[in-house]
């Protein structure tokens, strides 16, 4: 029988130490620094997107249009009733329209109105304007002016300008709020061929004092438009 290697000096090995599966706690694992960088960044461009969009749902409130609404040209000559001009130029007979301008910035339309004889009256122009973003006060005058309206009517919205278009008629500037009212009215007579007027038109009749009867009608369409 073969016993434990024995060397000199008695000393013999010890049977080596056995591993199990019962190991000592490990070392804490580093973190990697570039993920957390990364779920930073994804954390804020979410948050920053959810405030972009909601920056861009809400809607700025914009000017208080008083109540004015957009309405087309049609619409506009069934509610400027024009009455008062009416009862001096003779009957209403024929309506024209002009083209309607309906944008997020802007609105206009306009419509004509013609009184008294065919061949020989009066005709009515007016335009309504409203500004859906912008204080048109700043340019009101100088635009009413570079039209030659010189004398300002006071009781009819902000401003109110008129000129009489040297008897011949008379031009009407209104600025109520974001909303602004031209109305125009021009004698019309027929000629013949030689520029001369035809025999036997209408004659004109007194215009004078013609701004009267036209802010009568231009504070009813005010009303009328306020809906």
């Amino acid at each position: 029988m073969i016993s434990e290697p024995e060397f000199e000096g008695g000393t013999t090995f010890e049977t080596a130490e056995v591993l199990t599966e019962e190991q000592g706690p490990r070392p804490p694992r580093a973190r990697r620094p570039w993920l957390w960088a990364l779920g930073g960044a994804v954390a804020a461009s979410a948050v920053w997107g959810g405030g972009l969009y909601a920056y861009e749902q809400r809607k700025e409130p914009g000017p208080d249009l008083g109540g004015y609404v957009t309405v087309a040209e049609q619409e506009l000559c069934k509610l400027a009733k024009l009455r008062a001009l009416g009862g001096i130029l003779g009957e209403r007979n024929v309506d024209g329209y002009g083209a309607l301008l309906d944008e997020a910035a802007i609105s206009e339309s306009s419509c004509s109105a013609a009184f008294g004889p065919q061949d020989a009256g009066q005709t009515v122009d007016v335009t309504y304007t409203l500004h859906k973003t912008i204080d048109p006060e700043h340019e009101f005058e100088a635009r009413a002016r570079q039209s030659g309206v010189l004398r300002k009517i006071d009781g009819i919205g902000e401003q109110a300008w008129f000129d009489d278009s040297g008897g011949q008629g008379g031009t009407l500037w209104i600025l109520d709020g974001q909303a602004e009212l031209h109305l125009q009215m021009f004698w019309q007579i027929a000629y013949d061929e030689s520029g001369n007027p035809v025999e036997g038109a209408a004659e004109q009749p007194d215009l004078s004092g013609i701004d009267v009867p036209m802010s009568q009608d231009a504070l009813a369409l005010m009303a009328a438009l306020r809906k």
